[in-house]
């Protein structure tokens, strides 16, 4: 009888009171208006190790949602994703309360210089003991590229075409400046770090020039764990090449299925195996002890969410201003600068703001699950058995109560079923997810830039 794989699940969040589900922060069990608070996201982080959940992923923007009624009255008024605060910070202080819990950190590469990126994440490296990952985002805010200076929002797949150079260039400062047996520490000696084993990279490109020495020596994964999560044809393409976990959008399991047969081919083409990526989708999970209690519960949360507020997240996702348009008007295509994989549904269905509405019921547009252990535990089975996915990305409802019924409700029942792990494996954060070295697998392009062991 075949092993039936062990599903992974990060809690999927963000430094700031509306992510996912708007409209939920009025609730009156909701914590997430102190978000500015460390408290918070210590006791978060306790919680989510507890329930053995494999990270926290923290998304980010740079920008905000201006594109609904083109301003940001409803974005303030919902704080839909506004205020937002940098999700690096934070990490310093959940690893400290926490020892296994892993970190990813959404960077946007389109408005970081990778000299000083590569020396943050390699900081959180060390820092936490090698239980960070860097979410690469190439950005799709128009309001992002203003505020940062720029006329327009750079090009969809011109942007991938500079974070393929990026990449190449935070590659060369993590893994080929500093060489293994570079820190020696001889006290005796008064050396710490040998000087014939540290390098300067030179770096010469379309979009980056670079000259001179990684900031800080090699940090126990050297190159964090990479995240992404384009699912176009050049982001499929990006992630084939550099991923080791990528968040697909869902959809039906036959949908869900044909982009991870996309993802593990474009592994394969770029000289890696199927399984060098993990694969994700993101869900809400409404759980109790029985059926009633979850469907009472759900209908509670109703109450609270804001439609809109998700309607608003959803047109700058698409870059077209949702209010626009009749209730029962159909959303015409528009070919913008934002997520190509979410304006390409307008070409594919005649889909009207009435029923964008009725989707956004809880604020958001994720699958919501709602029923006892065994429902739920039985509908994410089903999900990675029938898709191939490698786990779940939990969006948070009432926050930390919706991680808190996950970990008492699933995850036993998931453990029962030989789904879930009973305990943390040691190491770092690609350690664990993928029972190998804690560097780059000499496969991945990143390796190839690394000094002989």
């Amino acid at each position: 009888m075949a092993v039936k794989k062990q599903i992974s699940v990060n809690a999927f969040n963000m430094n700031c009171i509306g992510h996912i589900n708007h409209g939920l922060w009025t609730h009156p069990r909701d914590r997430s208006t102190e978000f500015n608070t460390l408290g918070y996201w210590t006791d978060l982080a306790r919680t989510l190790e507890k329930g053995l959940f494999d990270a926290i992923f923290i998304a980010d923007i740079t920008g905000v949602y201006d594109v609904y009624q083109q301003g940001v009255d409803l974005t303030l008024k919902e704080s839909v994703q506004l205020p937002v605060n940098d999700p690096a910070i934070i990490i310093s202080a959940m690893a400290a309360v926490t020892e296994h819990l892993g970190f990813g950190v959404t960077a946007n590469l389109t408005y970081e210089p990778p000299y000083l990126l590569a020396r943050r994440f390699s900081t959180l490296d060390h820092l936490t003991g090698g239980r960070v990952g860097w979410n690469i985002v190439t950005g799709y805010l128009e309001s992002a590229a203003k505020a940062i200076g720029l006329d327009n929002q750079v090009p969809h797949d011109r942007r991938y075409d500079q974070a393929e150079e990026y990449l190449q260039l935070m590659y060369k400062l993590w893994e080929g400046s500093w060489e293994p047996g570079s820190v020696v520490k001889d006290r005796q000696r008064r050396i710490y770090a040998d000087p014939s084993k540290v390098h300067k990279i030179q770096h010469a490109g379309e979009f980056y020039r670079s000259e001179g020495y990684h900031l800080c020596e090699p940090s126990p994964q050297r190159t964090p764990l990479l995240f992404q999560a384009g699912t176009s044809d050049k982001g499929i393409a990006f992630a084939g090449r550099h991923a080791e976990c990528s968040f697909i959008s869902g959809g039906t399991p036959d949908k869900t299925r044909e982009q991870v047969n996309r993802l593990r081919q474009a592994a394969v083409d770029a000289g890696r195996q199927p399984d060098d990526i993990r694969l994700y989708v993101g869900v809400n999970v409404v759980v109790a002890a029985t059926e009633a209690e979850a469907k009472s519960k759900h209908q509670e949360y109703l109450r609270y969410a804001s439609p809109e507020a998700g309607l608003a997240h959803y047109s700058s996702t698409t870059g077209i201003d949702l209010a626009r348009y009749e209730l029962d008007e159909p959303v015409g295509y528009a070919d913008t600068q934002a997520i190509d994989s979410v304006t390409r549904r307008f070409k594919e269905s005649r889909i009207t703001r009435r029923q964008l509405l009725e989707q956004h019921a809880l604020g958001g547009r994720y699958p919501t699950l709602v029923g006892d252990s065994v429902q739920i535990a039985d509908a994410l089975e089903s999900l990675v058995d029938e898709t191939g996915i490698d786990g779940f990305n939990l969006a948070r409802i009432v926050t930390p109560e919706s991680y808190e019924d996950f970990a008492t409700y699933v995850v036993p029942e998931l453990q029962n079923r030989g789904r879930y792990k009973t305990h943390y494996a040691e190491g770092t954060i690609r350690e664990k997810l993928f029972a190998a070295d804690p560097w780059l697998p000499g496969r991945h392009p990143g390796a190839r830039l690394r000094h002989a062991r």
